[in-house]
């Protein structure tokens, strides 16, 4: 699907952990629910646009797998 032009104004790195976490079904609905209440526009369109990015860029290397070569274009020597 193509997307309109989307301009990038300024770029910040963020640090932060991601955590593996077993819970309750019950304990897991309210902590998203606390999520959506908190979660801005604009932290839904972050979260796309990195998936999106993510998400090509594993196209490609899939692609790059099936004919042999790498993200550079060559033959990875």
């Amino acid at each position: 699907m193509d997307l309109p032009i989307i301009k990038l104004l300024e770029f910040r790195d963020v640090v932060y952990s991601e955590l593996d976490l077993a819970m309750e079904d019950d304990t897991f609905k309210m902590l998203t629910d606390w999520g959506r209440d908190i979660a801005t526009d604009e932290d839904f369109v972050n979260i796309a646009i990195r998936e999106g990015l993510n998400n090509y860029i594993k196209k490609l290397d899939e692609e790059d797998k099936k004919d042999g070569t790498d993200a550079e274009g060559d033959d990875g020597n």
